[in-house]
């Protein structure tokens, strides 16, 4: 007989799942609501999950899994992207809350009468461990998204073991807040997922600016968790708002800076604590950045080295080894050093460095709100790209942040130009996915724009 994992773990039906507009809803609302959406979506089809509401969202997803229906969970939902999921899944369709303009057979969410009777639910659902229910998408941010298959064991066995890993089954009820999109790897694994099988009520908001962040986590109880990302979390802490107490912060999605770390816990008084992954990996190690460098796997996890510098990831949750292009110096059987993504470093006149390492000496200048280096593909005819990066500060004369890069960087990683913009294009979670950094290089609506010509590469 198959393995089965049921939909919710270690919570009972009159357990907190979920908390929206401070109000609570319990794991038997939950139940309810997916039995009561399963019945309405269509009986074939793949599943594309946009709605906003955290909490619908993760209805909508409990409907298609116990109904074997597989989600498609991309990076992005442009015409283009819209374009491959419909190749990739020609019956697929759209399930929201909002009016979101996307060219697919559309299901419209709604709420489930509250005058439903109770008695109506039946036994909790389980699911093959074995079955597919999610094609999650890698982010762009070095290349084209690709979709890689999640089974419901190993969703349900990487959650648990990250929920073990930061305490989270101590017996008190936790409940988080997060700043990401459940429909990216991260923000589905820790908050989507970790409603499910994490021990943890989720908030149904989505905030993003400071102030609504500060508002969602006062309408929680304690303990109190905040899932975000470096950005959000640079963001927030400007912002001077007042934070209720946490018990917990965790960031993914880029590095995050010992500095920014540190500030964080100081300012926020709760252990901040990094989760390094990938699309195809999930989460793997955790780190208290504030206070080491060293990333420590979760049980069961082991990192091989492989040919060429490589290291490949086994064990724990992953059905089967992923290789990952990171640069990654293996310290012992449970704990590594992270040197930057494989595709971040470059090499100029024979020196090198990470887009990482750049980026946190750009954004560290005062004043600097966001940053970010970009080396572009090679021109017509194999001639040189040249190290460029977008700066937004626009309190700041450029000269001033030309000579502070001088400081800091080799000339040899001295870019050029220096574009001035309003904005970066990044996307819900924080990320710059390099189309969209390309895109706008090409178009360079820069405010000021500083050339160096004048000094040698």
């Amino acid at each position: 007989m198959l393995m089965q994992l049921p939909l919710v773990s270690w919570l009972s039906t009159d357990d907190i799942l979920a908390w929206r507009d401070g109000h609570a809803l319990k794991v038997r609302d939950f139940l309810l609501d997916v039995q009561s959406l399963a019945s309405r979506l269509p009986a074939n089809g793949y599943v594309l999950n946009v709605c906003k509401d955290r909490y619908r969202f993760l209805v909508g997803f409990g409907a298609s899994v116990t109904t074997g229906k597989i989600s498609l969970l991309p990076s992005t939902r442009t015409p283009e992207s819209i374009r491959q999921l419909r190749n990739l899944a020609p019956d697929a369709f759209c399930l929201s809350d909002h009016d979101d303009g996307i060219q697919l057979p559309r299901v419209a969410y709604a709420d489930r009468d509250v005058g439903c009777d109770a008695t109506a639910m039946g036994n909790m659902p389980h699911i093959e461990a074995d079955r597919v229910v999610a094609h999650v998408f890698t982010s762009g941010s070095t290349a084209a998204p690709v979709p890689h298959p999640k089974t419901w064991g190993s969703l349900a066995e990487c959650v648990q073991a990250g929920a073990l890993r930061l305490g989270l089954r101590d017996g008190r009820a936790h409940a988080l807040v997060g700043t990401v999109p459940p429909q990216h790897m991260y923000g589905f694994e820790s908050t989507a997922l970790m409603a499910l099988h994490g021990c943890v009520a989720m908030s149904a908001e989505q905030p993003f600016y400071p102030a609504d962040v500060a508002a969602a986590l006062t309408r929680i109880r304690a303990p109190r968790m905040l899932v975000t990302s470096p950005v959000h979390l640079r963001a927030l802490l400007a912002a001077h708002v007042h934070i209720p107490p946490l018990s917990l912060v965790l960031s993914a999605t880029a590095p995050l800076p010992r500095d920014l770390a540190q500030e964080a816990e100081s300012r926020l008084n709760a252990p901040l604590v990094e989760i390094y992954g990938s699309t195809e990996t999930g989460q793997i190690a955790t780190r208290r950045t504030a206070r080491t460098d060293v990333w420590e796997l979760f049980p069961g996890v082991r990192l091989e080295p492989e040919p060429h510098g490589h290291v490949r990831v086994t064990g724990g949750h992953l059905a089967q080894a992923q290789v990952l292009h990171d640069v990654i110096e293996i310290v012992d059987d449970r704990r590594f050093l992270l040197h930057g993504r494989g595709a971040d470093m470059i090499n100029i006149a024979g020196k090198r460095s990470s887009l990482v390492h750049l980026n946190h000496q750009l954004t560290s200048i005062p004043g600097v709100q966001d940053g970010a280096f970009f080396m572009p593909d090679a021109g017509a005819g194999g001639s040189v790209a040249r190290l460029m990066a977008f700066v937004v500060a626009p309190a700041i004369d450029p000269a001033v942040v030309r000579e502070a890069l001088r400081e800091r960087l080799d000339p040899a990683f001295m870019p050029r130009p220096l574009v001035f913009v309003d904005t970066l294009p990044r996307n819900a979670t924080g990320k710059l996915p390099r189309a969209a950094l390309s895109a706008l290089a090409a178009r360079a609506p820069a405010r000021h724009l500083i050339d160096d010509d004048n000094h040698a590469d």
